[in-house]
């Protein structure tokens, strides 16, 4: 069972100003394309959707993602 995701309220702004759902957040958790290691523990996940490449940087904790940001880096 995959972990339950809680966004915190950077990534909910981020999201709306940049127009992107949380079913798109949620697809990118599904089968995403790329996953990359950052700093301070943070992880970004990139998927295209479509016409749109999504990336969400998160957090892993022991029961939960946290969502610090998504961005559409489709251009």
């Amino acid at each position: 069972m995959a972990k339950p995701l809680r966004y915190d309220r950077h990534a909910k702004r981020r999201m709306k100003w940049r127009n992107i759902s949380e079913r798109e957040v949620e697809a990118v958790f599904d089968e995403p394309d790329k996953v990359e290691q950052t700093g301070h523990g943070r992880i970004n996940a990139f998927k295209r959707i479509g016409a749109r490449s999504i990336k969400v940087t998160y957090k892993e904790h022991p029961h939960e993602r946290l969502i610090i940001s998504a961005v559409d880096k489709s251009g």
